[in-house]
C-alpha cells in the first residue's frame, strides 16, 4: 500500500511539471540591507568601440532588433576599425563607397560573401535579408552629401553613415540617428554640431582639438569620449590612428 501510494505522488509530480526529486538545499536569501552589495559581472554586449576617459571598454551595441542609425563624422580609419570588429563578432558587412579601392584590403582579410564583407557601388546595395542568426552592419561611405540609400536600417540591420566634414545634410542625419560620433572638426563646425545635437559649450569648443582615434560619442542621453585603440593586427592593415585620409 506504501509503494503504491509513493507511485501515485511520482506520477502526479510529472504531471504537475515538476520533474524529479532533487537534492534539498537551504533557501538562499538577502536582507534588504544586503541588497546593495548585490552585483552582477555582466557588461553591454557588442563592438568594442575604444576605451574611456576611465581606461574602460567602451562597447557599442550595433547588432540589434531594432533599427539602429549612426552618423560618424569622422575619418575613413575609424570607420574601417569598427567594419572590422563588426565583422569579427559575426555581423556581415555591406559598404556603399565610391572608392572601393580604399575597402579591398579590408575585403580580402576579412572574406568577401555572404558570411564577411561586400563592397558596393553608390545607390547599389542589394536587400541584405538580416535576421537575429545574420545581422547585417551597412556602412555608407559616400561623401559630403550621401544621396538617401536604398537599404535602410531595419531589425538586426544597422547603418553607419560616414561624413568627413560637417556638411549641408549632415544636420538633418545627425538628428535622424540614434548615435552621433564626432572626430576633430574646425572650430566653425564644432559650434553648429553643438547646436544641432544640444552639446554644452566646453564640449563642442573641445572638438577641434581632440587627438587622431578620439571620438566623442553621443546618444540623447550620454556622451563619451573614447579613444580607439588599433590592434596589433590592425595597425598592420590599416596602419595607425588618422582624421584624414
Amino acid at each position: 500500500m506504501a509503494m503504491t501510494t509513493q507511485v501515485t505522488e511520482f506520477g502526479e509530480r510529472l504531471r504537475t511539471g515538476f520533474g524529479l526529486l532533487g537534492p534539498r538545499h537551504a533557501r538562499h536569501s538577502l536582507s534588504v540591507e544586503q541588497m546593495d552589495a548585490l552585483a552582477l559581472p555582466i557588461g553591454d554586449d557588442g563592438v568594442v568601440v575604444g576605451v574611456d576617459a576611465e581606461g574602460q571598454p567602451a562597447v557599442m551595441g550595433i547588432n540589434r532588433p531594432t533599427p539602429y542609425d549612426i552618423v560618424l563624422i569622422g575619418g575613413l580609419w575609424t570607420a574601417q576599425v569598427l567594419a572590422l570588429r563588426a565583422a569579427a563578432t559575426g555581423a556581415r558587412v555591406a559598404v556603399e563607397t565610391g572608392r572601393a579601392q580604399q575597402w579591398a584590403q579590408l575585403v580580402q582579410a576579412v572574406g568577401g560573401g555572404q558570411s564577411g564583407m561586400t563592397v558596393h557601388d553608390v545607390g547599389r546595395v542589394p536587400p541584405q535579408g538580416a535576421s537575429a542568426g545574420g545581422p547585417v552592419l551597412v556602412i555608407r561611405d559616400c561623401g559630403m552629401r550621401p544621396p538617401r540609400g536604398r537599404v535602410a536600417s531595419a531589425p538586426w540591420q544597422s547603418v553607419l553613415t560616414l561624413l568627413p566634414y560637417l556638411s549641408p545634410v549632415a544636420p538633418r542625419l545627425m538628428r535622424q540617428a540614434r548615435l552621433v560620433g564626432v572626430q576633430r572638426v574646425s572650430p566653425d563646425e564644432a559650434t553648429e554640431i553643438g547646436r544641432v545635437i544640444g552639446l554644452p559649450r566646453g564640449e563642442y569648443e573641445s572638438l577641434p582639438t581632440l587627438a587622431d582615434g578620439v571620438t566623442l560619442w553621443c546618444t540623447d542621453r550620454d556622451r563619451q569620449y573614447v579613444m580607439t585603440q588599433a590592434t596589433d593586427a590592425e595597425n598592420g592593415l590599416l596602419g595607425t590612428a588618422r582624421r584624414m585620409d
